[in-house]
């Protein structure tokens, strides 16, 4: 069975068959996911989702472009976000949460304090982070080195090796998903070949990314076996064995006991 331990089926454009495109996916193959807030509007329809089906396990954070209502109202969203990590079990993680410096906005120091905070509230908590990190690998990696009790994943892995190997040695894993079919994605590729396999989860961040030959269009967590082909192509291994293995590393990673 597949674990997608990343995806977004609150977004809105999967308003229009969002249940049966989720209740379809035991028949493909799909056996856990793990829908991931980024916004705090989100997080209603998360919950929602994670009560409806036994197979959907949620996140609780804010990614750097939804940190402005932690600016706005952060002592209470804060307070609500750990009460709910504390008491819901379907709850597993932190996240997503960390930097994005593509655009100028939200300010890099606004994101760093949210950052910072939010992975302080992973520690008390003593849950995983999803850890989202574009253009800003060099004060990511300086805060994730603050907390050293704290551990989880990168999402959507797109740094080098080196960085990669540095992340394992501190006990996260690394998150891969469809930009690995891209022909241009040569660093992600490296990556894949030279990492441990008990370090390595697999992930959609659906609606976007769909793989090859997809790329373009919305993306599910059926479109995952597409990534795990082509993992296990890269690596000299079996489909099987690149499923089970990331399935196993999620259960652990997300502490899910099933």
């Amino acid at each position: 069975m597949i674990f997608d331990t990343h995806t977004h089926y609150d977004d809105d454009r999967y308003d229009e068959d969002r249940f049966e495109l989720i209740e379809s996916l035991r028949d493909k193959n799909v056996g856990m996911v793990v829908d991931v807030c980024a916004t705090w509007d989100s997080m209603e329809d998360i919950k929602a989702l994670t009560k409806k089906y036994d197979f959907i396990y949620g996140s609780v954070g804010l990614h750097p472009e939804g940190i402005m209502a932690l600016e706005q109202d952060g002592d209470r969203i804060m307070k609500e976000m750990e009460d709910l990590l504390v008491n819901d079990p379907k709850m597993v993680a932190v996240g997503e949460i960390g930097l994005d410096y593509h655009y100028d906005e939200p300010t890099k120091d606004i994101q760093i304090k949210w950052f910072e905070e939010q992975m302080k509230m992973a520690a008390r908590v003593k849950k995983p982070v999803i850890i989202h990190s574009r253009e800003a690998c060099e004060d990511t990696m300086e805060i994730l080195r603050k907390y050293p009790d704290v551990k989880g994943v990168m999402h959507c892995y797109s740094y080098a090796k080196e960085t990669a190997a540095e992340l394992i040695k501190m006990g996260y894993y690394i998150g891969v998903g469809g930009v690995v079919t891209f022909k241009n994605s040569k660093k992600l590729k490296e990556t894949v070949q030279m990492i441990p396999l008990d370090k390595l989860v697999l992930e959609t961040d659906c609606p976007y990314l769909a793989p090859e030959p997809f790329r373009g269009t919305r993306n599910d967590s059926s479109l995952i076996k597409y990534v795990i082909e082509e993992v296990a192509s890269l690596r000299g291994q079996t489909v099987n064995e690149i499923e089970s293995a990331c399935y196993e590393n999620a259960l652990r990673m997300y502490g899910i006991d099933r």
